[in-house]
């Protein structure tokens, strides 16, 4: 199973979460999951809430469009992020071009994220 798929317009990440770390970042892939550190400590939900801001800032969206949907009280995690207007590369690890063609919305990532291979002319 991949660490990423569409439903829609939404892209949903299938996770892996270290809290405690020295640095907020994408880690690569763990087990057919993006790890990801954080932080902040997983108490009363601070990390969640990291997690939330850290997702919408590195995909460009408001923090409203991003929603854990799945272990919400556990490390692994599935995030749905409504409407990406940024593909991180580290997070998706696919070509941009596989990733654009799975958009289908006017002025969405087509228009942003040129495919692999033209020049953007």
């Amino acid at each position: 199973m991949k660490h990423f798929f569409w439903q829609g317009q939404a892209l949903v990440l299938r996770c892996k979460v270290q809290t405690n770390a020295r640095a907020d970042e994408f880690c690569g892939l763990q087990a057919e999951r993006l790890k990801i550190r954080l932080k902040a400590t997983p108490v009363e939900g601070k990390a969640n809430r990291q997690l939330i801001a850290f997702i919408a800032d590195a995909f460009a969206v408001s923090r409203s469009a991003v929603t854990i949907v799945r272990g919400s009280s556990s490390r692994h995690k599935d995030i749905r992020i409504h409407v990406p207007t940024n593909l991180p590369q580290q997070c998706l690890l696919e070509s941009r071009s596989q990733a654009v063609t799975k958009t289908s919305a006017p002025g969405d990532l087509a228009t942003k994220i040129p495919a692999s291979g033209q020049s953007g002319h």
